[in-house]
């Protein structure tokens, strides 16, 4: 009855650690639809004081006075690309409100990306970037993934998206 229990229990501790790549299969669909609903269009208007955060509790929610947003895009297609590179890509993020726009996180959906962002203030009218790095050694075919930006704007979080079709 324990060896049973180990049994599963390691299972499940198993499928936990690989969720990343079945993520990339499983998800992808309904990834597709999310993307859809999440993603901002240019330009978001924002009028209350203070962005809520809505979704996730770890993210932080901002003080500052809200502001609005446009970006250069929110989705991006790198293609083939070789397993195992490592390729990135800058989404351009403009501030068109009248406060300052500070971007206190990017999470991403998965362990193989990790994000670099503007961390001081964003002026009105000035522009910021959202850096995303991707790791590709884990993946085949094609897939889809995500980062969410949280920042002081009325739909936090702003969620950045993209595709790679990856080659042995």
């Amino acid at each position: 009855m324990k060896k049973t229990l180990s049994i599963i229990a390691l299972s499940i501790i198993g499928f936990g650690l690989v969720s990343c790549k079945k993520e990339n299969k499983e998800a992808q669909s309904t990834e597709t639809a999310t993307t859809d609903s999440a993603a901002v269009a240019a330009p978001v208007t924002t009028d209350s004081a203070a962005a809520p955060v809505t979704g996730e509790a770890a993210a932080p929610v901002s003080n500052e006075p809200s502001t609005s947003v446009a970006l250069s895009e929110n989705s991006f297609d790198f293609g083939k690309i070789k397993k195992g590179d490592k390729v990135e890509h800058v989404y351009e993020i403009t501030n068109t409100g009248k406060n300052p726009l500070i971007i206190s996180e990017v999470k991403p959906g998965c362990g193989c990306t990790a994000p670099d962002f503007t961390k001081e203030p964003i002026m009105p009218g000035k522009k910021g970037k959202v850096t995303l790095h991707f790791d590709s050694s884990s993946f085949d075919g094609n897939v889809q993934k995500y980062a969410d930006v949280f920042a002081n704007v009325e739909k936090a979080p702003i969620r950045l998206t993209f595709t790679a079709n990856i080659q042995p």
